[in-house]
């Protein structure tokens, strides 16, 4: 399996977890409508080159404002789908690129003594509301309106393990891990304000990495948001597997970079 197939993979199953799928012979329609801003959770993934790029348009449009939905496309591959791009802004679909930088650990332990001051625990009812309060802080997230309901249902969820990084007491930061099959991934990686640049980021992958190592998971995996991020997670063993250029298309709300900048 090659490493598009792998995070491909990896992905959906990802997905699955927060929103209902549709296969089609062009990639996967994804939906929840208990979610209806989380952009990930509703958006048409287009994997394959359409045969009908009007037609599939129509559909896209037609499923989400049936339930209030706004219409969005992630676009994989965006150089083979030009004719899709172009029908997609004739009828008036705002259109972005992002670079998505792909990370895998590299395996190595860093062996470090933690500070005193922090302590790192699992995520459970007893703690559950200090860390969905860091999430909901996180602009970069969507706030608490998007991210609030997200992280509720990831508690819920087998598949994902959050953990909570308290610095003299105080809780302000958290990360996760998404496991399927012998892939993790490591996601929803945040620090209250106030708190970064004491390298607590590190101190979670750190405890992240040995987690993994522990259970002997073949390959750990991170999906930044930006190129500035992607050499954060460099300085922790992550390296660079594939860069994607993708393509975000919508009919209406801010673009994933506005959201991004905060």
């Amino acid at each position: 399996m090659n490493i598009l197939q792998k995070v491909l993979e990896l992905d959906i199953a990802y997905l699955d977890t927060f929103a209902k799928r549709i296969n089609t012979s062009w990639g996967f329609i994804f939906y929840n409508e208990n979610l209806p801003k989380y952009y990930d959770a509703n958006h048409a993934h287009i994997h394959e080159v359409p045969q009908n790029p009007r037609a599939v348009i129509e559909e896209v449009i037609h499923f989400y404002k049936e339930r209030n939905i706004t219409p969005r496309f992630y676009i994989f591959d965006i150089e083979k789908k030009s004719q899709l791009i172009d029908e997609l802004t004739s009828y008036k679909f705002h259109f972005e690129e992002l670079v998505s930088p792909i990370q895998i650990w590299n395996k190595e332990i860093n062996e470090h003594k933690r500070s005193d001051r922090i302590i790192i625990e699992k995520v459970t009812e007893d703690n559950f509301n200090e860390a969905l309060e860091i999430e909901c802080s996180i602009k970069e997230f969507g706030g608490r309106e998007v991210r609030g309901k997200a992280f509720t249902e990831e508690f819920k969820h087998p598949a994902f393990t959050h953990y909570l990084l308290r610095y003299d007491g105080e809780a302000c930061a958290t990360a996760c891990l998404f496991e399927h099959g012998d892939q993790v991934r490591m996601e929803s990686v945040a620090t209250k304000e106030e708190f970064r640049g004491k390298g607590l980021i590190g101190e979670l992958i750190y405890f992240l990495q040995a987690k993994v190592k522990k259970k002997r998971i073949e390959d750990l995996w991170v999906f930044p948001i930006n190129e500035k991020i992607e050499k954060v997670y460099s300085k922790y063993g992550f390296q660079t597997a594939k860069k994607f250029v993708t393509g975000h298309a919508f009919l209406g709300g801010k673009s994933i970079k506005e959201i991004q900048e905060g």
